[in-house]
């Protein structure tokens, strides 16, 4: 099969390919979004309750003349994830690539999680990811030149954190799923996963950053520029490269 991605290194190798973002209105998605646009990507943006800060990015990310596509959705009901990709279909238009970027992240000792809070992350962190990887592959499958998935997962997911063994839990699986999801759609798709370390926003200042920041060997917090990059590489591969994990830590894994 023939594909129509050209290498990272060209200027073109996003041009008018159509991506979906999940959790597109803030922080590491919304640096996504906006950084897929400046290499030429035609974005859709999926947010859950940020609409005021969607559709900020939206216009940020026009094409076409108008701004970016907007779909709402609440990903923890899978009703909601099927609605969403029928509006996506409904655009008549190829979906190149799909990253799942929306998470939810809690801090919560082992012994204190309830079955309400498991539920609350797993819910979308990896029951989401997987109808949102299914239902790209749906459509994905169907076009001559297929597709690219892109997975967020974390450092957390590789490495153990005590007071977040749900969350933990949760991107590890996403971690091997996008594994089997990369057998499971080849050839025609792949499916990678990227695996931010630390990258703060609001809480650029908070002990916790400031001290995770001194175990990095980058000597330095992440950006969400650094992990769009990493999306990227993925949205552009020419197919050979799949069921991949990129940790985009500065290091920190290895310490």
């Amino acid at each position: 099969m023939a594909s129509t991605f050209l290498p990272l290194g060209s200027n073109s190798a996003l041009s008018g390919k159509h991506i979906l973002i999940t959790g597109a209105a803030k922080r590491i998605g919304r640096s996504i979004a906006e950084y897929l646009a400046s290499r030429g990507a035609r974005v859709l943006l999926h947010y859950g309750n940020s609409r005021t800060e969607a559709e900020a990015v939206a216009a940020r990310c026009a094409w076409g003349g108008q701004p970016a596509p907007l779909f709402q959705a609440d990903l923890s009901r899978v009703p909601d994830i099927l609605r969403m990709f029928e509006e996506v279909r409904g655009l008549g238009l190829p979906l190149d690539g799909l990253v799942n970027n929306a998470a939810r992240f809690t801090r919560i000792q082992a012994l204190d999680v309830t079955e309400e809070d498991w539920d609350y992350i797993h819910s979308v962190n990896l029951k989401a990811v997987f109808f949102c990887c299914q239902q790209a592959a749906k459509i994905m499958l169907e076009q001559e030149n297929g597709g690219r998935i892109v997975n967020l997962s974390s450092l957390g997911g590789i490495r153990p954190w005590a007071q977040n063994a749900h969350y933990c839990a949760s991107k590890a699986g996403v971690i091997h799923m996008t594994r089997a999801l990369a057998k499971a759609f080849a050839p025609k798709v792949t499916v990678n996963s990227v695996a931010p370390g630390i990258i703060p926003f609001e809480e650029r200042e908070e002990p916790r950053t400031l001290a995770g920041i001194q175990f990095t060997p980058a000597g330095r917090a992440g950006t969400g520029t650094d992990i769009a990059e990493a999306v990227a590489f993925f949205l552009s591969n020419q197919g050979y490269t799949t069921g991949q994990t990129l940790a985009v830590d500065g290091g920190l894994m290895h310490m």
